[in-house]
């Protein structure tokens, strides 16, 4: 099968979700000429909202090729959220367990039957301070090496204005109304990958590869530069502890220092004191 027909589970959720998308968005997408026609792919997706999975989503639809995309397990367990992810074919991801692999078996499979599916290499919502796409994780790559399927790069920008990422609350802000910026990039070239052993090095260089073309595409649409190494979430988190438990020592170091100071203080007068004790002694002898 050379493409997912899009069924009537793609279809309802369409007739849900894209009227509101449409009143309440502006829509800037770009690149549309770049998602394959036929054959299976991958899309790999930058994340800086709770709204952009729907933002991309509905780009996606639009040029006739759904995604599958992989998403926790918990959200296919019950309610209508969790039907309408196993009757659209998204793929659980089952982390942190025996099960986390077969994420990755299903992703190939559906690549094989000519599937799109799409990844969100960050694993999450970006930490980088300026939204910038963080170092990714290394799913997106095993797929494309054992698939050797073309990996599209898509960046997304906008979704974020409406629900800005860790607010304190997660209100959409609506007006004025935003645009939703999605363009998609050129196929990364991977081939270079491909006759190597998928090494831990080789995995991260092939990360870093198609990170890097969704950050391209996020500064061209973002229209300034980007920074020139990803944010490091897990070096950035390392370094905050350090500096948690420098600031900790030096709390207790200061709150030590005034009795510090006051046990000094008595062991240099304990010696006058008895040598003034001894006097006084002395002087009631004579």
């Amino acid at each position: 099968m050379s493409r997912r027909r899009i069924g009537f589970w793609y279809r309802l959720a369409a007739v849900i979700c894209k009227p509101p998308l449409l009143v309440l968005f502006k829509r800037d997408w770009q690149g549309m000429e770049h998602i394959p026609a036929d054959g299976g792919f991958i899309t790999a997706v930058n994340h800086n909202s709770y709204l952009d999975p729907l933002s991309y989503a509905h780009y996606q639809y639009n040029t006739g090729r759904v995604p599958r995309f992989l998403a926790k397990a918990g959200l296919f367990r019950s309610g209508f959220v969790g039907l309408m992810m196993r009757g659209t074919g998204q793929i659980p991801v089952y982390r942190e367990t025996t099960d986390a692999a077969t994420a990755f078996r299903a992703a190939v499979t559906a690549i094989h039957k000519g599937e799109c599916v799409a990844f969100y290499p960050e694993g999450t919502l970006t930490r980088d301070p300026e939204l910038w796409p963080m170092q990714g994780k290394t799913g997106a790559a095993r797929v494309a090496l054992l698939t050797k399927a073309p990996v599209i790069p898509v960046a997304q920008w906008g979704a974020n204005d409406a629900m800005p990422p860790y607010a304190k609350e997660k209100k959409l802000q609506l007006l004025p109304r935003k645009t939703l910026r999605v363009k998609a990039g050129p196929p990364v070239d991977l081939s270079a990958f491909y006759d190597q052993e998928p090494t831990a090095e080789v995995l991260r260089a092939v990360t870093d590869t198609i990170m890097a073309a969704i950050t391209e595409q996020l500064a061209q649409l973002r229209g300034e530069p980007a920074p020139a190494e990803p944010y490091d979430w897990r070096k950035a988190i390392a370094q905050e502890r350090r500096a948690a438990r420098a600031a900790a020592k030096a709390e207790r170091a200061a709150a030590a220092a005034p009795a510090e100071a006051a046990a000094a203080t008595e062991g240099a007068a304990a010696p006058q004191q008895a040598r003034s004790t001894q006097q006084a002694q002395e002087d009631e002898g004579k």
